[in-house]
């Protein structure tokens, strides 16, 4: 064998190969990041020791890449439009996400038609011109980012600020002589630094809920069939959104054919979408409830702490695993109780809604739904793992617990008093049931069809009214009538 092809024996301190057990290039990632300065061979032993050699080249750059993009961000508050963006679309996009074709854009365009038309025959609630949309899940994550950004800020103005005080702490407990030699220049005031790497720490916190809730939407996204499946007015009132790759994993196994299921939730879906405009103060008092209940969310700080203080900065996923349900104190508050209650009634009375609406509208022309409807509580009832997910990252669940309650209290108004009875609790939240009324159906439906008896001041007031009339010329001074003596 010629001398010039004998293998050459590893050293890990040889200039030309690796500096402290790392690679060279992540050497020179690492020198970009300080401005180009020769790092300290003490630190770069340290880091090597801490196995940040064993990491590939690529994976390092890759990290590299979204701490910069995170410390280079502009300060935009709790949340991180562009990192939850970021992490949601690549969350999809690893697990096969797709863009639509262009029967996939027929199929959304006709169902969505075709619902609108059957949904006219059983309702009076408005439509409100709809537009078939077939979205990937990066498209959904997209639509209805801005209201889950308006749902979770509350949360996440908890959360960063108590995981940017436990880095803090975190720094400082370990004190600047455990650090690796060279880091930190000799008599370098400590206070100093923690306080300038204190607005960084905040910043980092706000990244790392960022992450987790880019996380947690690509977890919905992977599983929500529809637009507004989970009862938000999440996209544009005038926009059915499907998601067809959600769709077919749904209809796997079913024993239907996938056109009847897309028309089924097609159905369902216009019926949320006529609620959501019929009944315009529904979204706001649905966000509203939402967002009560999130500002009482307490963090849990000393599972925070106790995840930070146990965090290895290299694996993103163990992050994850710390964070996830341990952000939030296990029991709510008496005002938060009083706003899950709220949302927990809202949420229920609009599936109650749709279950009765959507069967009215679907029965007749779809010979299967009813199996669909039923498949359709039955998953809604269990919960998936995007729901847990998604309630672990934001300390809340979006399930009618009483759905079934709801659906019986708008069966029985249509009972007593057809669609028009039903569909007019909506009118006014005054009219609306509420929590009381999902306890006794009977007693609602019957205050709903009793017209309220006057009392006398209306009965004296109806009677001066009509006299009134019955003699125009009247008493009035003002008109030239008698004055009293």
């Amino acid at each position: 064998m010629p001398e010039h092809d004998l293998p050459v024996p590893h050293n890990p301190d040889d200039e030309s190969g690796q500096a402290g057990g790392i690679p060279p290039e992540m050497v020179e990632m690492l020198r970009r990041m300080t401005g180009g300065a020769e790092l300290p061979p003490e630190l770069l032993s340290h880091l090597g020791e801490m196995g940040l050699g064993n990491i590939p080249v690529a994976q390092f750059e890759a990290m590299m890449g979204q701490f910069q993009a995170m410390m280079n961000a502009p300060d935009d508050g709790p949340i991180s439009t562009d990192i939850v963006t970021d992490v949601a679309r690549k969350t999809v996009a690893a697990e096969g996400d797709r863009s639509m074709g262009e029967r996939e854009r027929k199929l959304a365009a006709d169902a969505a038609r075709v619902a609108d038309l059957w949904l006219g025959q059983v309702t009076s609630l408005e439509a409100p011109g709809l537009d078939g949309r077939a979205w990937s899940r990066s498209e959904w994550i997209e639509a209805t980012l801005p209201l889950w950004q308006e749902i979770v800020e509350p949360v996440a103005e908890g959360v960063t600020g108590a995981l940017g005080e436990a880095m803090t702490a975190q720094f400082s407990q370990t004190g600047f002589d455990q650090l690796p030699p060279g880091l930190i220049p000799p008599g370098t005031n400590p206070a100093m630094v923690l306080g300038q790497i204190g607005p960084m720490l905040r910043k980092a916190g706000a990244s790392m809920f960022s992450m987790q809730l880019g996380q947690g939407l690509a977890a919905l996204a992977s599983e929500t069939l529809t637009g507004t499946e989970v009862s938000l007015p999440l996209t544009p009132p005038d926009t059915l959104a499907l998601i067809p790759s959600n769709i077919a994993a749904f209809a796997a196994g079913l024993e239907v054919e996938l056109d009847e299921v897309w028309l089924y939730l097609a159905v369902r879906e216009a019926a949320r979408l006529r609620l959501f405009e019929g009944a315009a103060w529904l979204g706001p008092q649905l966000l509203t409830a939402v967002q009560d209940y999130a500002r009482g969310i307490e963090i849990d700080t000393d599972s925070i702490e106790s995840a930070v203080s146990g965090i290895d900065p290299t694996n993103a996923e163990e992050l994850q695993r710390q964070l996830t349900d341990k952000l939030f104190a296990p029991k709510p508050s008496a005002a938060q109780q009083a706003a899950l209650q709220r949302l927990e009634t809202w949420l229920a009375l609009i599936e109650g809604w749709v279950d009765v609406v959507a069967d009215r509208a679907a029965s007749a022309h779809l010979p299967h739904a009813a199996a669909l409807a039923e498949t359709v509580r039955r998953r809604r009832a269990s919960g998936g793992p995007a729901e847990k997910t998604f309630a672990g990252l934001v300390g809340l669940e979006l399930r009618p617990r009483r759905l079934r309650d709801a659906a019986n209290l708008f069966a029985a108004l249509e009972a007593a008093g057809g669609a028009d009875l039903r569909d007019a609790s909506w009118a006014h939240p005054d009219l609306a049931p509420t929590a009381a009324d999902l306890d006794d159906v009977l007693a609602y439906v019957e205050r709903r069809t009793t017209a309220p008896a006057e009392d006398e001041m209306d009965a004296a007031l109806a009677d001066l009214l009509r006299g009134a009339e019955a003699d125009p010329s009247g008493d009035d001074p003002d008109r030239g009538g008698s004055t009293p003596s």
